[in-house]
């Protein structure tokens, strides 16, 4: 089994596709590569989220070995001193890599990863784990980006200005008859202004490289919080979650929307530009019907803030409420996410903290319309005045309109008769 991640690996939307692999497998032993992200100041906290989630919404308890976060590892320096305890670190992590039945990789550098595991030990135990089918391989974001024959050094690319190229991947995809570059985040809308989709690179970027890529290669694209399952042993490749796969070859695209199962001799016929896409394949007796996924953190919290806007047009204080008590209760199913793309929790706590505020200020100004409870009040005497003035009692009609601004109702007469509200100051 090799399962590869868009984005949303740690996140809810991914935990059916986590669920029903560990169901099916039930490794005794599994593992995170903190390898990619092995660079950053972070790296325990990320790695102790992903365990946690893993713990939480999966059911599976997962080790992280020493010894494979690489040159970058905080502290190791260049000290000769400390060179025989990297050395026993390497080995006790790369005992654990080649004896694992669950091997998960997410964000971080698909640069720094390749440095570390392209042409050593890891790596090669990667590409045997497929071989030979010894472990399930679940592989998203930047760490997918190192499966294909070539792969996007994104941050060199988006970040840093280099020139758009391909790097060398870890061809652990070539294994299955694929020749891609793995591009995850495929959808991303980031940008907003201008195009990231691709992950990052945008169309115009991509048209570049493609150029690059020799004519039995292609591009094979995850939309984020998406899952390509490749089932190797029944040849079967089945897409899951909120987006879809594509197959890219010379600007020419095939897309296999969520949902949807192939033949994988039919991804690799795509690949090669060989065939358009084929018909799906349909599900077998005791395939496990794909539940879809749940919403992405931004759309729940952008659907509380409609919520919430509502709530405050038909004056439903408990609407309000129950919309600011849903974002606090998304961030703590998200608090797992490790890549938090889209903003992530900050920026949903943020919008939290925005409507909190508008809360306050709405209960200090009051939801009901004041109308409403004035009315029971104001409209017998607004009558009772009408019958004097109508006998010519004007002096005491007088009476009434004055006790009523008074009491901080405005009352004014027109051709269409007397009309009130509240005063407004």
């Amino acid at each position: 089994m090799l399962v590869l991640m868009g984005s949303g690996e740690t996140s809810p939307t991914m935990v059916s596709v986590h669920r029903e692999l560990v169901d099916r497998l039930r490794p005794k032993s599994a593992v995170l590569l903190d390898t990619p992200y092995g660079f950053q100041e972070n790296v325990a906290e990320i790695s102790a989220r992903a365990q946690a989630y893993f713990e939480r919404s999966v059911g599976l308890t997962v080790d992280v070995p020493p010894g494979l976060r690489g040159l970058a590892e905080i502290g190791a320096g260049d000290d000769p001193r400390h060179d025989g305890a990297r050395a026993r670190a390497a080995d006790v992590g790369l005992a654990a890599v080649r004896g694992a039945d669950w091997l998960f990789a997410g964000p971080g550098s698909p640069t720094y990863a390749l440095t570390q595991w392209r042409g050593g030990p890891v790596g090669d135990a990667l590409a045997d784990h497929v071989r030979t089918g010894r472990a399930a391989l679940v592989f998203a974001s930047a760490a997918a980006c190192t499966l294909g024959a070539y792969a996007l050094p994104v941050y060199e690319i988006y970040k840093a200005g280099a020139r758009p190229h391909w790097l060398k991947g870890l061809d652990v995809l070539g294994r299955l008859g694929l020749k891609v570059a793995m591009i995850p985040h495929y959808d991303n809308a980031e940008g907003g202004t201008h195009d990231t989709r691709y992950c990052y690179l945008g169309e115009r970027r991509l048209r570049v490289l493609e150029r690059e890529l020799p004519d039995d290669a292609a591009v094979l694209g995850l939309d984020e919080h998406t899952a390509a399952v490749m089932d190797v042993g029944r040849g079967l490749v089945e897409v899951r979650g909120r987006g879809s796969m594509t197959v890219r070859r010379s600007g020419e695209s095939v897309v296999v929307p969520s949902g949807e199962r192939l033949a994988l001799t039919d991804l690799r016929a795509m690949v090669r530009g060989e065939a358009a896409r084929r018909a799906p394949v349909p599900p077998r007796d005791g395939d496990t019907e794909a539940v879809p996924p749940p919403a992405t953190l931004r759309d729940t919290v952008v659907g509380c803030e409609r919520r919430f806007e509502a709530g405050v047009r038909e004056g439903d204080a408990e609407a309000l409420v129950r919309a600011v008590l849903d974002i606090d209760a998304a961030v703590a199913e998200w608090a797992g996410d490790t890549e938090e793309d889209e903003g992530g929790t900050d920026w949903a706590r943020d919008v939290m903290r925005s409507l909190v505020v508008r809360l306050g200020q709405t209960a200090g100004r009051g939801l009901a319309d004041p109308r409403d409870a004035l009315a029971p009040t104001v409209e017998p005497l607004i009558r009772v005045r009408a019958e004097l003035r109508r006998t010519g009692s004007y002096s005491l009609a007088d009476v009434v309109r004055d006790a009523l601004k008074a009491a901080g109702v405005e009352v004014r007469d027109t051709p269409d008769g007397t009309h009130w509200q509240p005063d407004a100051t």
